[in-house]
C-alpha cells in the first residue's frame, strides 16, 4: 500500500470517475492510474469502485465506507510534511490566504502589513475567489486560511470562526434622492440597485429582507467586487449596496453612504481551517492579526470539537491504521482590524 495508491482512489471520486482527468491532475497516465487503483484493491480483497467495463461508474458499499479514512490518511501525510517543515523552519515558508474580494481588499491590508512586519520571511499568496471556492481551496489544501461571510459555516470537513461583525450601506451619487429621509426597504425598491452576485457578501440577507417584504428589487448589475459596484453607481447606473467596510469617504468622493444595518441585518465574516489541519505557527498568528479575539488557545479549542465518530472530527488514532483495520471487513458516512 503506499500514498500513490491512494490518491489515485481520491481523485478518481474527485474528478466524477474520470480515470482521464484523474490521471492529469496527478501527472500521470490514465494506465497508470487504473493500475494503482487494481492494486489496492487486490491488497485489501475488496472492490472500491463499481465498473462497466472498464469504465468507472461509482463506488461500490466498500468504497463509500473507505473514501473518507483514504482522505485522512492523505491529510495525516500533509501534515506530517508540515509538522517537519515547521521544526526545519520556525518563521519562514508558505502561507496561502483565500478570501473574497472585498474581504481581500478592504478588511486584509492592515493584518497582512502587522503580519509581514512580524514575519518578513514568511511569502504571502492571496487567493481571490466565491466563498465555495474558497471553502473548496481549504478542502483540498491549496489554503491554509479562508476569510468569507457565506458559505464557510456550511462545511463540516472545516472549522470556521466568527471574527467580525459589519453591515451594508447603501451608495449613491450627492443629490440622490433616496439619500434625504429615511432609508426604508420600499424606497430601495423603487431604484435599479447595484449590488453583489448571489452567494457574495452578505447576499443572502439583502434578498431575504426584499422577499420579506414582498417586494422584488430591480438588480441592474451584480458583481464580486465592491470596486466594480462602486463604478457603476458613480456612471447612474443605479443604487448601490455595498458592505459597509467598502465605502471609504476619504477615496470615494464621487458617492456618499447610508447605513443599512437596519434593513439588511448584521452579517459576520469568519475564518475557516481545514479541520483535522496542522497549523504551523505563522498560521496562528496571521488569524490572530487578523481577528485578534481568536488566539491559538481559542483556535485550539475549536479544532479540538467533536467525538471521534464524526468523520469530520480528528480520529484518535492512526487513519492508516483504521484503513487497515476496517478494510477486510468493509460492507457498506465585532469589526475588522484597521
Amino acid at each position: 500500500m503506499n500514498f500513490q495508491q491512494l490518491r489515485s482512489v481520491r481523485e478518481a471520486v474527485r474528478c466524477g470517475f474520470n480515470l482521464t482527468e484523474a490521471a492529469h491532475v496527478l501527472h500521470t497516465s490514465q494506465p497508470g492510474v487504473s493500475r494503482q487503483i487494481r492494486e489496492l484493491e487486490d491488497e485489501l480483497g475488496l472492490a472500491l469502485f463499481a465498473r462497466s467495463g472498464k469504465r468507472l461508474t461509482g463506488l461500490t458499499a466498500p468504497g463509500d465506507h473507505l473514501l473518507p479514512i483514504i482522505e485522512k490518511v492523505l491529510l495525516e501525510s500533509q501534515n506530517l510534511r508540515q509538522a517537519g517543515q515547521e521544526f526545519l523552519a520556525q518563521e519562514e515558508g508558505l502561507l496561502s490566504i483565500a478570501a473574497t474580494h472585498s474581504q481581500a481588499r478592504y478588511a486584509l491590508p492592515i493584518a497582512v502589513q502587522e503580519f509581514r512586519g512580524r514575519f518578513p520571511n514568511v511569502q504571502l499568496h492571496l487567493r481571490q475567489g466565491s466563498p465555495k471556492q474558497i471553502a473548496q481551496m481549504l478542502l483540498d489544501g491549496e489554503a491554509d486560511v479562508g476569510i468569507a461571510t457565506e458559505a464557510l459555516g456550511d462545511y463540516p470537513q472545516l472549522v470556521a470562526l466568527p471574527c467580525f461583525r459589519w453591515t451594508h450601506s447603501v451608495i449613491a451619487p450627492p443629490g440622490h434622492p433616496l439619500l434625504d429621509g429615511p432609508l426604508t426597504i420600499e424606497r430601495l425598491a423603487a431604484w435599479p440597485l447595484v449590488t453583489y452576485d448571489s452567494g457574495f457578501t452578505g447576499r443572502t440577507r439583502i434578498d431575504q429582507a426584499f422577499a420579506e417584504a414582498g417586494l422584488k428589487p430591480d438588480l441592474a448589475i451584480t458583481a464580486m467586487d465592491a470596486d466594480v459596484i462602486k463604478t457603476y453607481v458613480e456612471l447612474g447606473m443605479g443604487v448601490g449596496i455595498v458592505a459597509g467596510i467598502a465605502f471609504e469617504a476619504e477615496r470615494d468622493l464621487r458617492l456618499r453612504a447610508v447605513d443599512a444595518g437596519h434593513l439588511f441585518g448584521i452579517n459576520l465574516t469568519k475564518v475557516a481551517v481545514r479541520r483535522g489541519a496542522y497549523l504551523r505557527t505563522f498560521v496562528y498568528a496571521f488569524i490572530e492579526a487578523f481577528a485578534p479575539t481568536l488566539d491559538r488557545a481559542t483556535i485550539d479549542e475549536a479544532l479540538g470539537q467533536g467525538s471521534s465518530e464524526d468523520e469530520s472530527a480528528p480520529v484518535p488514532r492512526s487513519a492508516l491504521a483504521q484503513l487497515l483495520a476496517h478494510a477486510p471487513g468493509a460492507d457498506g458516512a465585532t469589526s475588522p482590524r484597521h
